[in-house]
């Protein structure tokens, strides 16, 4: 039997991200085998989570995701774990369209409790009426109790204390006022070995959390659930796919779901566009998004690497590519000092980040009959555009239209849309969008 919970917060930047790490770690500590999951379409916060237990967070969405799916993650990524620590996105009540999508519709959706984490700096004895009413807003999500982030001091304590006895609300303890303990929970231009720099922190929050909370009244108080058979349909191929998947420091914005699904329908390899010079081979290449204007220059020298992947799109080779796999596909990528880059030279557009622009927000594509859910989140922009867009449509998460395009030439299809490919029902819809010559 295993244990559930989920962490939230009134808002963002509270210390959810903060506390979750090091209970992870505390847990790790503890010879508890723990499976972190994340609400909401990121990516960065689950690779802290692998640093953290040593397991990559799953991320959970309900825009991107069938409820039926979210409980077959929880199952199969779950299906070790004694504890499953979901860690919600923004405050607790917001969704794409008021709470829908929110980590509250995704606490009633899974019955599961909220240990919420409340920025305890700037306040004292006002945080009942706080937690009052987070605790009173919808009675269908259950808050457990709340831990305390950034406290001054034991007496300071005492009086945040005092104001959860007041209004009935389970104190579970609290975490210092630590200083220079800063997690950052969203950046686009954080690798790899930057957040690697940050284990020592996650140590520290551990140590400190340890003293002054309660991790075995958490999972007390958590839920229990037992895993349940996973729904899935066996599909007949008559030949398995052979998939190469690009990954490397440049390269590695993806979700655990969408590798499943193509190990699932075939066989997967991995590989440098970075450090090695072709690609393996493959019967369709997938390139997801990451850090490309990072390494602008590496990416660029490596002239056998473009020349192979651009031979194999020429010559009718299956590849989807998302964001920064597709400005890799493109023909230049210019830098923030203007500096331009050559890439692969398969599509006729280049892609700029010299003058940055925030696009953000989930998307909805109808290509044909297929509808694929994803999500984009780039300050990057294309240039010198001269590629025709295939017939698509893509609106935001209100229905609203959207200038997000998706590009098809020959057995190449790309977007900045990062699409949840989670399925393999979803990935073979989109391999035969790929393969449509229509």
């Amino acid at each position: 039997m295993a244990k559930q919970l989920i962490i939230s917060a009134p808002s963002s930047n509270a210390g959810k991200t903060t506390l979750t790490l090091g209970l992870l770690r505390l847990l790790k500590r503890k010879t508890k085998a723990v499976q972190p999951f994340k609400v909401g379409p990121d990516y960065i916060d689950p690779k802290f989570h692998k640093l953290a237990c040593g397991q990559t967070g799953v991320n959970l969405d309900l825009f991107m995701m069938s409820e039926e799916d979210i409980h077959n993650n929880l199952n199969f990524y779950g299906k070790d774990s004694q504890v499953n620590c979901i860690e919600g996105v923004m405050g607790l009540f917001d969704g794409a369209n008021k709470d829908k999508g929110s980590t509250a519709e995704m606490a009633k959706k899974l019955e599961t409790p909220v240990l919420l984490v409340i920025d305890a700096k700037a306040v004292a004895y006002s945080v009942a009426p706080l937690i009052q009413g987070f605790v009173n807003f919808d009675a269908d999500v259950k808050v457990m109790g709340v831990v305390f982030n950034r406290v001054g001091s034991e007496r300071h304590y005492t009086m945040l204390q005092e104001a959860c006895e007041d209004i009935g609300v389970q104190c579970f303890g609290y975490l210092a006022n630590l200083k220079n303990i800063e997690i950052p929970s969203r950046h686009l231009g954080l690798n790899i070995k930057e957040i690697e720099k940050f284990d020592i922190l996650i140590d520290e929050i551990a140590d400190a959390l340890e003293t002054t909370m309660d991790w075995k009244a958490i999972l007390d108080a958590a839920k229990e659930v037992d895993a349940a058979p996973i729904s899935s349909e066996e599909k007949k191929l008559t030949k398995k796919i052979k998939f190469a998947v690009a990954k490397d420091e440049a390269f590695n914005f993806i979700y655990p779901q969408n590798i499943t699904a193509m190990e699932q329908l075939g066989a997967v390899t991995f590989f440098s566009p970075i450090h090695d010079s072709e690609i393996p081979t493959c019967d369709f290449m997938y390139f997801p998004g990451g850090y490309p204007e990072v390494y602008l220059k590496e990416l660029s020298v490596n002239k056998n690497m473009l020349h192979s992947i651009k031979e194999f799109a020429t010559n009718g080779g299956q590849i989807y590519a998302e964001c920064g796999g597709m400005m890799y596909l493109g023909k230049s990528i210019i830098s923030e000092e203007n500096e331009s880059f050559e890439m692969v030279n398969f599509f006729d557009f280049e892609a700029t980040i010299a003058d940055k622009k925030l696009h953000l927000g989930y998307r909805t594509s109808t290509i044909n009959e297929h509808i694929f859910k994803g999500h984009e989140f780039h300050y990057s922009s294309l240039i010198e555009d001269n590629e025709t867009a295939t017939e698509a449509t893509i609106t935001n998460a209100r229905a609203g239209d959207t200038t997000t395009k998706i590009y098809k030439k020959q057995n190449v299809m790309a977007s900045y849309v990062h699409h949840y490919l989670g399925t393999s029902e979803i990935l073979l819809q989109l391999i035969n969008e790929i393969n449509n010559k229509a």
